[in-house]
């Protein structure tokens, strides 16, 4: 029989966060605590549903490799470097800065150097998982605090690598027992591991380039999901292989990854299993809070939480405002990375075995650090209002270096094809801004000669559509003919673009009624528009008014084409004079040969008077006359067009029948 126990303790996992993610989504709080009080709950410490220690260590580091690629995808060394001021300044001096905070207080309490710069490390890195995420709950990714946040959650992100080469720096023994070469030899690991990074990730985007672009050449979806998973596994793999723990190397796949424009697609495959990585991760951290320990240092624990959260929130602050920021965007941004992160746990795990924790030490860091997690997605909440009460001249002038607001009032055109691509065409004529978004890599480059903004990937995906600028789209159209992602589409749209209408082109009648139920505003169907279109060309040579028709033609649209699907009843008024609403008081009668008409005019026959109708035209060889002169006649083959009620219209025939 194999050891279930794993997929037994994950089943558990997901099963309990659901209904936990429900309970949380009622109470309006972030789903994340929610999983830390769960982990609290199962664990070995709590009611030990999941009582072996290294299965709990186990499923920390599944849950912390899928979660870091996750981060990686998001993440581009490109917008590093277009923040490149942002993340360098204070980055560096908030990381530099809570380091040195550690150097000079650690000693006061009797730490040496060495262990108190690891304890400033691991307090230093904040938790991007939370942050980015509660962030985007609350729209202020964009926002001077957000933007400042995230800048300096990139450069902790990409400093864990060197940090994780420089822990064995920070040892009592930094050689080790028996080590040849001393700190030197620990110096020449380091250059060498930096190295392998950077080999690592120059070659793993040749190699990821030039790899993907062919396999997109095959458009299979499934071919594509497959080749990010093996590059995820495999970039670990070698990560590991040269020093680096699974995580950073699951961190560095999906860092690659997304720097090609491939990226946006293998973040749209893997985004549906966020909740999942999320949930197993910070489940996981919450098991290794020891409720007996907190219980028994409460005072210890809460005072030393107080303490991080106040000193860390301090530093960032200063960073900040060293970046030329407003007193109150500096406190905010401080609140909201004043907890300690994810990649903190990676950091500890490399440094426990090499006697960096002081006796009883790990214990309580680990519920320091969940503690600051537990109140991080509070924090982040109210960074912004608390940050405005308490910052001094916070009502002053915008931020120097302010973000560029987001493409706002543009239109998003999903595919490429000659319908998008004619579409696209005339919207650029007409002076709207477009983004083109297509899965073909052909055609996007294409867009992109055409001048268009192009995207590779899934555009009925919510992370393409978000990137596309569905928060500020007037408008999203899908000219794709896929029926599902026709219906994913505009599913997804509805919620990344909630302000835009949404058009979809199908191909397929049975879908019109299921398209508007998820959110579309307009369906058009090809057959039916080419159907209507032929309809207004016949219209036009019966002289309906063009307005009229348009008029007619919007309402059979109106209605879904329910006429055309035999679902409505016909309701036109499209005749030469139905459109004045008296068609019911209308009569054309055919002047025939030996009618007492014929050779008379309407002043000799005295029409009205004679019968009550009125005669508002004749039509002559396909000609209306509507003034007629003096010696105008009736002929055989004219028509009378007469207006009347029905026995005026009978009595007036009759003049012009034989």
């Amino acid at each position: 029989m194999h050891d279930l126990a794993v997929l037994r303790n994950l089943a558990l996992i997901v099963g309990l966060a659901i209904p936990v993610a429900a309970l949380a989504h009622r109470l309006r709080v972030p789903t994340l605590v929610g999983f830390l009080l769960v982990g609290v709950a199962i664990g070995p410490h709590g009611a030990a549903l999941v009582p072996d220690p290294d299965a709990v260590a186990a499923l920390a580091e599944i849950g912390v490799v899928l979660l870091l690629f996750e981060i990686g995808l998001e993440l581009s060394l490109s917008q590093v470097l277009g923040w490149g001021l942002s993340v360098l300044v204070a980055g560096a001096l908030q990381v530099s800065g809570v380091m040195a905070l550690a150097a000079v207080a650690g000693p006061v309490f009797g730490l040496p150097v060495g262990q108190s710069l690891f304890y400033g490390a691991l307090a230093a890195l904040s938790s991007t998982a939370i942050v980015s995420r509660t962030l985007a709950d609350r729209g202020d990714l964009d926002a001077p605090h957000g933007r400042e946040s995230m800048a300096i959650l990139l450069f902790q992100d990409l400093a864990i690598v060197p940090l994780m080469l420089v822990v064995p720096l920070f040892g009592p023994d930094p050689a080790g027992p028996g080590a040849a070469g001393g700190t030197g030899g620990l110096w020449l690991r380091l250059g060498l591991g930096l190295a392998a990074m950077a080999a690592l990730v120059a070659g793993g985007r040749l190699v990821v380039r030039w790899t993907l672009d062919r396999i997109v050449e095959t458009r299979d979806r499934d071919l594509f999901t497959l080749c990010v998973g093996f590059f995820a596994m495999g970039t670990a793999l070698a990560a590991s292989t040269a020093g680096f723990s699974l995580a950073v190397g699951a961190f560095l796949a999906g860092l690659v990854i997304s720097e090609s424009e491939y990226g946006l697609q293998a973040l749209d495959d893997v985004m549906p299993f966020r909740a999942l990585f999320s949930g197993v991760f910070f489940t996981s951290i919450g098991m290794l809070l020891d409720l007996t320990v907190v219980g028994a240092q409460l005072p210890l624990l809460l005072g030393g939480t107080v303490l991080v959260l106040a000193a860390k929130a301090a530093v960032v602050a200063g960073a900040v405002t060293v970046r030329g920021r407003r007193p109150d965007t500096a406190l905010a941004t401080g609140l909201s990375l004043a907890q300690i992160g994810e990649f903190s746990f990676v950091l500890a795990a490399a440094g426990l075995p090499l006697g960096l924790f002081g006796a009883g030490h790990y214990e309580v860091f680990l519920a320091v650090a969940a503690l600051s997690m537990l109140v991080a997605p509070f924090l982040v909440t109210v960074s912004r209002s608390w940050a405005v009460r308490l910052a001094p001249g916070s009502r002053g002038g915008p931020d120097a270096d302010e973000p560029v607001p987001a493409p706002a009032d543009h239109a998003i055109v999903v595919g490429y094809g000659l319908a998008g691509r004619y579409l696209a065409r005339m919207l650029q004529a007409a002076g709207i801004e477009c983004v083109v978004v297509d899965q073909n890599a052909e055609l996007v480059e294409a867009a992109r000669r055409d001048g268009f903004t192009a995207l590779y990937g899934d555009g009925a995906g919510h992370p393409v559509l978000e990137r596309a600028g569905g928060a500020g789209a007037r408008l999203v159209v899908f000219a794709i003919s896929s029926p599902f992602d026709e219906r994913r589409g505009v599913a997804m749209a509805r919620r990344a673009a909630p302000g835009a209408a949404i058009v979809v082109r199908t191909r397929y009648v049975g879908a019109i009624d299921e398209l508007m139920r998820l959110g579309a505003t307009e369906v058009v169907v090809e057959e039916f528009e080419a159907s209507l279109e032929l309809f207004a060309r016949a219209l036009e040579r019966y002289e309906i008014p063009a307005a009229r028709i348009a008029h007619e033609l919007d309402a059979v649209r109106s209605e879904h084409y329910g006429l055309l699907r035999g679902r409505a009843r016909p309701n036109l008024h499209l005749d030469t004079l139905k459109h004045l609403g008296i068609h019911n008081a209308l009569e054309l009668v055919e002047v025939e040969a030996g009618a007492p008409a014929v050779g008379k005019s309407a002043t000799a026959l005295d029409l009205r008077r004679a019968t009550g109708a009125v005669q508002i035209a004749v039509i002559r060889d396909g000609r209306p006359h509507y003034q007629r002169e003096a010696a105008f006649a009736y002929r055989p083959g004219d028509t009378a067009v007469l207006v009347g009620d029905r026995d005026a219209l009978d009595r007036a025939a009759a003049l012009f029948r034989s």
